[in-house]
C-alpha cells in the first residue's frame, strides 16, 4: 500500500468492547483500509465507577486487546482532544461509533458536534433502537407489556459475524495505556469479555434456560445467566442472544427480561431527567428520612433481616445482585427505612459491574412505586416472607452470612425467635417491618391527595 493513499478510519469502542455483530466496526472497516482501534478512558466516570467495575472494565480491555491482535489505542481524556489529536496524528478520514443512547453519551455527542468532530454512526446496544417502537399515535410506550407486544412486532436484524481478516493501526506505547485496576480483596468477579460472554451464554442454553422460568427467581442456586455484566459493556449484543432463543417457556422468559432492558432504556430515552429524578412528580413530595445509622447497617448488609442482609453482601462481595433480592432490599429501603431510592440506586452503581443506568434507576423507581408500570406503591415486599419462598433452606442466605450458619431452615429467616440464634454476633432487626409498612402507607396516603398521573388503558 502507498502510505500517502492509505485511508484510514478510527473505530471508537464505547459500550460494546466485541468484534462479532458490531456493525458500527464493520461499516469503518469497509470504508478504510486500515482501522485504527480507540477506547477512550474518561478518568472522571473511573474514579466515580467503584473499584468492582474498574477492575471489570479493565479485564474486558485486556481481552478486546487480545482479540484486536494487541492494537487496541487506550487513551485518556476528554473525548474532544483525543479524537481531534487522534485525526491529526494518522490523517484518519473518518469516525465511527455506534449510537450511545445514555444521558452521559448523548453529551458528549453533542460536544463533540460543537467543536466540529463528525462522527459516523450506525447501531446501538439494543436490539430495537431507543425510540423506535411507537403507539399508533406516535406516543412512547409507559407501560411494559404492550412495548413488549409492539417491541416483538416491529423485530430485529440478525446478528452479523466478526470481520474477516481486518487491518488494524498498532499503537505506540503511550497510546495504549490499559489501567491495571485489580479485583479488591475478598471480591470474586465474573470473568470479562467477550469469550467470557459466549461461553457463560452457551452454558446457559444448555444448563438453565428451560427452566428459568421459575429457577430465575430463587438465588440459592445458578438459576440466571448472569449475561447482563456483559451485555453492559457490549462484549455480546442482545441480538446474538435473540436469536438462539427458542419457543420455551423459559426461553419466552428470558426474552421477556431482555426486552425489560430495552423498554426501560426507551423510558430514559424520552425522559433523560429519570436517571436520577422521579418518573411520577408527586412521589418527590412524600416525607422521607435523612440516611443515618439505618442506612450504614443496609450499606453493610446488617439491618438483622438475614435475605436483604445476604443480598447486600452478595453486591459488595461479587459486584452482582440478584434480580429477586434487587427488588427486596430496594423495597425495604424505601418502604421500611423511609429513604428516597436514589440513595440505594447510588450504592448500586459504586458496586454493580453491570451498572446500566437506564436498568438501575428506572429498576429502584419500579419498586418504589414511581417509576413506569409501577409495582404499585402499597405493594412493600415482606423480607421475611421472601426469604421463606424463594430461600426456603437458607442456601443463599448461609452462603453470605456465615453467622448464620449453625441454622436450620425454617430458622434461619427469624433468627432473633431462636435460642442461640444471634449468638455469632448476627444483629437484632433494625426495625419492625410490620410497622414500618404502616407507616409507609401512611405517608402515601398524605400524598395521595395530589392529582395522580393519568393510567394508560
Amino acid at each position: 500500500l502507498n502510505l500517502a493513499m492509505t485511508k484510514r478510519a478510527i473505530f471508537w469502542f464505547r459500550r460494546d468492547l466485541r468484534l462479532a455483530d458490531n456493525p458500527a466496526l464493520l461499516a469503518a472497516l469497509d470504508e478504510a483500509d486500515e482501522v485504527i482501534p480507540l477506547f477512550i478512558m474518561d478518568d472522571d466516570v473511573a474514579q466515580r465507577a467503584g473499584e468492582h467495575r474498574r477492575a471489570y472494565l479493565a479485564e474486558s480491555l485486556r481481552a478486546l486487546n487480545d482479540s484486536l491482535s494487541h492494537s487496541l489505542h487506550v487513551i485518556s481524556g476528554d473525548p474532544v482532544t483525543v479524537l481531534s489529536d487522534l485525526q491529526k496524528k494518522y490523517k484518519s478520514s473518518s469516525i465511527h461509533s455506534a449510537f450511545p443512547f445514555a444521558p452521559y453519551g448523548n453529551a458528549v455527542d453533542q460536544r463533540l458536534a460543537q467543536a466540529g468532530i463528525v462522527l459516523t454512526q450506525v447501531g446501538s446496544g439494543y436490539a430495537v433502537a431507543p425510540g423506535r417502537v411507537r403507539k399508533d399515535d406516535g406516543t412512547p410506550y409507559r407501560v411494559y407489556t404492550p412495548f413488549y407486544r409492539a417491541w416483538l412486532a416491529h423485530g430485529w436484524r440478525g446478528p452479523v459475524a466478526a470481520p474477516k481478516n481486518p487491518t488494524w493501526v498498532t499503537p505506540n506505547k503511550k497510546d495504549q495505556q490499559i489501567p491495571n485496576w485489580q479485583v479488591p480483596a475478598g471480591t470474586t468477579l465474573q470473568s470479562a469479555g467477550e469469550l467470557a460472554a459466549h461461553k457463560r451464554f452457551k452454558d446457559f442454553l444448555k444448563r438453565a434456560s428451560e427452566d428459568y422460568g421459575d429457577a430465575r427467581n430463587i438465588p440459592g442456586i445458578e438459576g440466571t445467566s448472569r449475561m447482563s455484566p456483559h451485555m453492559r459493556w457490549g462484549e455480546i449484543h442482545p441480538r446474538t442472544m435473540l436469536a438462539a432463543l427458542g419457543s420455551g417457556k423459559g426461553h419466552e422468559v428470558y426474552r421477556k427480561e431482555i426486552a425489560w432492558r430495552e423498554f426501560y432504556a426507551d423510558v430514559l430515552f424520552h425522559n433523560p431527567h429519570t436517571s436520577r429524578d422521579y418518573y411520577d412528580v408527586k412521589f418527590k413530595k412524600m416525607k422521607y428520612d435523612k440516611p443515618g445509622k439505618k442506612f450504614e447497617a443496609w450499606c453493610e448488609g446488617r439491618t438483622g433481616y438475614p435475605f436483604v442482609d445476604a443480598a447486600m453482601r452478595q453486591l459488595v462481595k461479587e459486584g452482582w445482585m440478584h434480580n429477586r433480592t434487587r427488588m427486596v432490599v430496594a423495597s425495604f429501603l424505601v418502604k421500611d427505612l423511609h429513604i428516597e431510592w436514589q440513595y440505594g440506586a447510588n450504592f448500586f452503581m459504586k458496586y454493580l459491574i453491570d451498572n446500566d443506568v437506564a436498568s438501575n434507576s428506572h429498576g429502584w423507581q419500579w419498586t418504589a412505586g414511581c417509576g413506569t408500570d409501577a409495582s404499585p406503591y402499597y405493594r412493600v415486599f415482606n423480607p421475611i416472607e421472601q426469604g421463606r419462598r424463594f430461600d426456603p433452606d437458607g442456601l443463599y442466605i448461609k452462603r453470605y452470612i456465615p453467622e448464620l450458619a449453625h441454622l436450620s431452615g425454617e430458622d434461619i429467616h427469624e433468627p432473633w425467635t431462636v435460642l442461640d440464634g444471634l449468638s455469632k454476633g448476627y444483629p437484632e432487626p433494625i426495625v419492625d417491618h410490620a410497622k414500618e409498612r404502616l407507616e409507609s402507607l401512611e405517608r402515601l396516603e398524605a400524598i395521595k391527595a395530589l392529582k395522580p398521573m393519568k393510567p394508560e388503558k
